[in-house]
């Protein structure tokens, strides 16, 4: 499916859930597509059964808290970031509930995490202005990356290529076998002071990025040449509580 304006006001709300005492601030689909998860200020992460369209379980992080939810490539274990206590990484079994792994590192709160889609490699942003590249199987950082300011950052579909959003005003695309050299593609985009950068996502494809903002819109960009292709803006829809 092509994202398209016309697409995009096509969506419309199937249905609610009221699981969560505070905000939402993550979901992530199973690698299968037939769950998925949320994180929440609330400390608790529900798992969703998509095929059935309900709530499947309920746990909790109340300790660290918990954020930046993502799957790993097995369908009962999840990555999360911490907002309480540490900037600890953990590493997570939903079957029993228990931790894996840790993976410290960071000295400020971490406000990116991708998977790698195709091995145990996933990477973090930092407000500390700092990328680290991890290992599932080791809680030691195998790569660290110094930047200029807040990043945001996602991996291709390929796994090879990550792109690092910078300060909201800058893409820079690394070769994850040889990120320490630098960008091999910076592109400059035009700085929005209303709202700042939440994340980037690649299209399956690899030839389209995502920007997601905290504003009222969205940015779609040229992966290869760093074009803004669209600008999606917030609109009211109908909810069925309305």
């Amino acid at each position: 499916m092509k994202l398209t304006d016309s697409v995009l006001r096509s969506f419309r709300v199937a249905k609610v859930f009221r699981e969560n005492s505070d905000k939402i601030n993550c979901f992530d689909f199973s690698p299968n597509g037939e769950t998925v998860i949320s994180s929440s200020d609330d400390d608790s992460i529900v798992l969703y059964d998509c095929q059935e369209g309900k709530p499947k379980r309920t746990l909790y992080s109340k300790k660290y808290g918990v954020d930046l939810i993502r799957y790993t490539h097995a369908a009962n274990t999840v990555v999360y970031s911490s907002n309480k206590i540490d900037d600890t990484i953990r590493y997570l079994s939903l079957h029993d509930n228990k931790y894996i792994r840790y993976f410290p590192g960071h000295s400020k709160r971490v406000v990116a995490l991708s998977m790698s889609p195709v091995d145990d490699t996933f990477i973090s942003g930092s407000l500390d202005k700092t990328i680290r590249l991890w290992d599932l199987r080791s809680p030691n950082c195998q790569g660290l990356m110094h930047l200029q300011g807040k990043p945001v950052c996602s991996f291709d579909p390929e796994g090879l290529i990550f792109a690092a959003g910078v300060n909201s005003e800058m893409v820079k695309l690394y070769d994850l076998r040889s990120f320490d050299k630098g960008p091999f593609a910076t592109f400059k985009m035009q700085y929005d002071r209303t709202c700042e950068w939440t994340g980037l996502k690649f299209s399956n494809d690899g030839k389209l990025i995502l920007i997601s903002t905290n504003g009222s819109f969205i940015r779609l960009i040229d992966a290869f040449k760093g074009v803004v292709m669209h600008t999606f803006g917030a609109f009211w829809l109908p909810t069925i509580d309305d």
